[in-house]
């Protein structure tokens, strides 16, 4: 059963303007919202501000934040406490992930000349910070979609998820229109693997399209509104996605299994017996993200809620409403703080549960 809590509102956010730091004694005079129960999110403040609909947000395996900032084209770079650190330079952003090796690996546009007139396009690109040693601002885009003059034939083909594994492996969430072909439909889950040249300078390669994921399915295992993705931070494979459309479960656990008979993904979660799998329990799920403990967060942007599941998919502790954010893109994790990405008010929401400051 879910437990129930309560958002502090801390409408006084100049008690905290000058620190991250929140006084437990404070809690019982606080204004909230929501039913009482035994664990509360307290919101910490100041918000970051100063986004326009940023659709995604990343703290980095090098411990860095960064927001793609789309409609201000670039990704922000930032440190733990706010501060910025940089910025890169590309068109309309909306999803970004980070390999081992620290290479940002971002879900953008590209405009170029066919026949004369300009055509956008849904691109990945790759950047290398290492080569400039963490200078975003110094940093340059390397394209590994569109790769092939095909792929300049398909502009309507977006790109709307990444989930990066411990091998430096990564898996591209595709949507588009065209469906009826079974050898290369628009919906589907692209996986890249990267390689080395003679002369020893590395690249991604297109591995395969993921089989058993139906184009236009609307049960379990399907690549049908595919919306966001993640990967679990383990040695596995497994890996998370959100869909939306008319999909009956809209968030699904795949669990990698290789056997004599069998090797391919299937479902973790019992469909009838898991939270996590109610059907109709999410309207738009927009981003996934893990704690430390494992523990799932998902983004619900028509719900205005963010909600969080154990590794059985049982609900746990989950929040929100118009009162607090709207429309809520982003979500990441990083020490004992929850960051949420409100993408129409463009900012950022910090929150720490009450049991962590204990």
């Amino acid at each position: 059963m879910m437990k129930k809590i309560i958002v502090v509102l801390v409408l006084a956010a100049s008690l905290f303007s000058c620190t991250d730091k929140f006084d437990t004694g404070f809690i019982s005079s606080l204004k909230s919202t929501g039913t009482i129960g035994d664990t509360l999110y307290i919101q910490q403040f100041p918000q970051w501000k100063g986004f326009s609909n940023p659709k995604d947000m990343l703290v980095g395996k090098d411990n860095f934040i960064y927001v793609a900032d789309t409609d201000n084209n670039r990704i922000v770079m930032l440190d733990v406490a706010g501060n910025i650190l940089g910025t890169l330079i590309v068109k309309h952003p909306t999803v970004i992930d980070q390999d081992f090796r620290l290479n940002l690996i971002i879900c953008a546009e590209f405009d170029t000349l066919i026949s004369g007139s300009t055509v956008t396009f849904d691109a990945v690109y790759k950047v290398d910070l290492v080569a400039v040693s963490h200078d975003i601002n110094a940093a340059s885009l390397t394209k590994v979609l569109p790769a092939t003059s095909f792929d300049l034939l398909r502009p309507d083909r977006q790109y709307k998820g990444i989930s990066v594994f411990y091998d430096n492996s990564y898996f591209i969430a595709r949507t588009g229109p065209s469906n009826s072909n079974n050898i290369d439909p628009d919906n589907s889950i692209l996986e890249f693997i990267n390689k080395k040249r003679a002369d020893g300078t590395r690249y991604d390669s297109l591995s395969r399209r993921l089989p058993l994921f139906e184009p236009l399915g609307t049960g379990l295992l399907s690549a049908n509104g595919i919306n966001a993705l993640v990967a679990l931070k383990s040695s596995t494979k497994d890996f998370i996605m959100g869909l939306t459309g008319n999909n009956s479960f809209k968030v699904q656990w795949m669990q990698f299994i290789s056997t004599s008979e069998f090797s391919g993904y299937v479902s973790k979660l019992d469909a009838f017996d898991s939270e996590l799998m109610k059907i109709n329990k999410f309207k738009e799920p927009s981003d996934l993200t893990f704690d430390n403990n494992g523990n799932l967060f998902v983004t619900d942007t028509e719900k205005d809620s963010v909600y969080k599941f154990n590794q059985f998919g049982d609900e746990l502790e989950s929040f929100g409403g118009i009162e607090l954010f709207e429309n809520p893109e982003g979500v990441a994790f990083f020490d004992k703080t929850l960051y949420v990405l409100d993408s129409k008010n463009g900012k950022i929401l910090r929150f720490i549960l009450s049991t962590e400051l204990e």
